[in-house]
């Protein structure tokens, strides 16, 4: 499908003005604290007050949108909730964008407060869903966890194209190696091959290291248009090109289509002219990108990210995270702030904050060389290009 005149209209015409980050632990505080503080932050990031902004879009499972209004003491115009899952920040992000667009809101800040899941847990809000388990992973056989999902996927990768679980290896080491140029990061000891391999199996053939952190943080990302964003404090981030998760039955939550796990059909996923319907919305290829950020809860994601978005061909993706490849000064960085296997888990919004940060040039050690073009972009499709 070719870009529509509304896509074409809408590239460029917002762009983000704030963002506020808090990650780390912070066992005397609540979601509800956490997500106060991050859209302190970010109304500071952005030289706003608190009436200046009017819409609001908050998660589920942290602060719900009414508590956060009280708490703050304001009234918006536009307010709206999701879901707390990595798979739906970006169309929410995206959501923010239309609504300024439309005129709705002059402003919206979308925000989030979570604590980590405390350790020795049972309940989890993932056993709430229809059917029982979280990602279509055969939850009939006690396969809750969503490390189960990413593991089977990884299973089936191998199978097909071939790989060790330790070809993996390289993701979760880059990763760390960003983190240590982040001050904000919650893992920062150094990590050789030795350690990689000898951390324990969490679900053959993810290690421990080869799963996310689970933290406590808060995060806000403020949108506004592109001409009100360009008299704020900070240079704009414009938003020029997104689209949606895809989804429906050949969409297992955590890869790609065509990898055969539970009702799947096996084949080999090539991204198709509609799949990158972003691109053509920002007017660029894949090859314009100077980096790529992507939803990383389980190392294999990454892979599944790269051919998502044609970086590589099917099976391509463990030959192309070698030699360096995706660190700091490779031919396609990824995840530069550590993601969220070092950097920490905010379910996603700071992946965000950091393609943000990169397009300012603040990120100092751990700047990509001139960026211009940061493209969030992960397994199931959904895509946000962030230009400078």
């Amino acid at each position: 499908m070719a870009v529509t005149r509304m896509g074409l209209e809408l590239r460029d015409k917002t762009a983000v003005c704030g963002v506020g980050l808090t990650i780390g632990s912070f066992p005397e505080r609540t979601s509800l604290s956490l997500a106060v503080d991050a859209y302190q932050r970010a109304l500071d990031d952005a030289g706003l007050k608190r009436e200046d902004v009017d819409g609001i879009i908050q998660l589920s499972y942290g602060s719900d949108y009414d508590r956060f209004l009280e708490a703050i003491g304001s009234d918006v115009r536009y307010a709206n909730q999701g879901w707390t899952h990595g798979r739906f920040i970006a169309p929410m992000l995206q959501q923010a964008a239309m609504v300024v667009a439309s005129g709705m809101a002059k402003a919206v800040a979308v925000v989030h407060g979570r604590k980590g899941r405390a350790f020795g847990q049972l309940a989890d809000h993932e056993m709430w869903r229809q059917g029982l388990g979280p990602h279509g992973e055969s939850p009939a056989y006690g396969a809750f966890s969503p490390a189960y999902g990413a593991a089977v996927a990884m299973r089936r990768y191998m199978h097909m194209y071939g790989g060790k679980s330790e070809d993996l290896a390289p993701i979760a080491m880059a990763f760390r190696k960003h983190a240590q140029l982040n001050p904000l990061a919650v893992r920062k000891d150094p990590m050789s091959y030795d350690d990689y391999v000898n951390s324990r199996w969490i679900a053959e053939p993810l290690r421990l290291f080869d799963c996310c952190q689970n933290n406590d943080g808060g995060a806000c990302i403020i949108i506004t248009s592109a001409e009100r964003a360009r008299d704020m404090k900070k240079p704009p981030v414009y938003i020029s090109g997104m689209q949606g998760v895809h989804a429906g039955p050949q969409f297992h939550n955590l890869t790609l289509p065509g990898l055969g796990v539970a009702q799947q059909k096996v084949f080999n996923y090539k991204p198709s002219e509609d799949d990158l319907y972003a691109y053509q919305m920002a007017g660029i290829t894949h090859k314009d990108v100077d980096a790529l950020i992507t939803y990383d809860a389980f190392s294999p994601l990454v892979l599944f990210g790269l051919e998502r978005f044609g970086f590589c061909g099917p099976g391509e993706a463990l030959d192309f995270i070698k030699n360096g490849r995706i660190e700091l000064g490779g031919e396609l960085p990824v995840n530069t702030s550590g993601g969220l296997l070092s950097e920490g888990h905010v379910v996603g919004w700071n992946l965000f904050i950091e393609a943000i940060n990169q397009l300012r040039h603040e990120r100092g050690a751990g700047q990509v060389k001139d960026a211009e073009i940061i493209q969030y972009g992960s397994f199931l499709g959904e895509s946000i290009i962030f230009r400078r």
